[in-house]
């Protein structure tokens, strides 16, 4: 069991569902993006640079996607109760993968877009 492993199987089985999912999707999008314990919390590094990081709590998932990512899906994240390059997913309601995925494809194409 990895330290990614570990720090999901701290939280109910439905939180670890959806992180599991959650890096799942950051896997798919950046499969060769370094996965460490950061900050606390799940995440992950593409070219040298932070990509998204995910962290579990009581009542929400939040996400972390540097200001960037927020700013650039500002109006569909607006619903959700958020910090500067974070959001907060209720547990209580649908999961919103695909704007995930698109947040996590963005920042994943603004990394290599740095590189070159």
């Amino acid at each position: 069991m990895n330290e990614i492993d570990e720090y999901i199987s701290k939280f109910p089985e439905e939180a670890q569902e959806i992180m599991q999912k959650i890096r799942i999707i950051v896997k798919d999008a950046a499969p060769d993006a370094v996965e460490q314990i950061a900050y606390g919390m799940p995440g992950y590094k593409t070219h040298g640079k932070p990509l998204v990081y995910f962290a579990g709590y009581k009542n929400h998932i939040g996400l972390y996607a540097t200001p960037s990512g927020h700013e650039k899906f500002a109006s569909e994240l607006s619903k959700y109760k958020q910090g500067k390059g974070s959001v907060q997913f209720p547990l209580d309601q649908p999961m919103p993968y695909d704007l995930i995925k698109r947040i996590v494809d963005f920042r994943v194409q603004e990394n290599a877009s740095k590189v070159k």
